[in-house]
């Protein structure tokens, strides 16, 4: 098991447990995470699950490939270069503890 932290732009957080192979997204829709719609159901074609990876952790992740780099460009709140779609974080052992923060609106 793993555990991401959720910082809500008011500065609430939720941490939840993922199981593994699970992305962040599918992490917090299964707990109920206001903030994350997920409207493609994590098929990288909507970007509602965008989120801000906080800088210690943005090195750990792989590289935004093209289709989710396209789809960044298309985000309801500004992306900024640590900006990434949850439903392509693949929660692994070595990403636990990771924080991600939500945008102010997903639409």
């Amino acid at each position: 098991m793993s555990a991401i932290t959720f910082i809500h732009p008011d500065g609430k957080s939720d941490r939840v447990e993922t199981s593994g192979g699970e992305s962040a997204m599918q992490a917090a829709t299964r707990h109920g995470l206001d903030g994350i719609l997920a409207e493609c159901g994590g098929n990288a074609m909507c970007a509602t699950c965008h989120v801000y990876v906080d800088e210690a952790w943005l090195a750990r992740l792989p590289a935004v490939a093209d289709d989710e780099d396209a789809l960044l460009d298309g985000t309801a709140a500004e992306r900024l270069p640590n900006s990434r779609l949850s439903c392509q974080i693949a929660i692994t052992p070595a990403l636990d503890g990771l924080v991600l923060r939500l945008p102010e609106r997903q639409v």
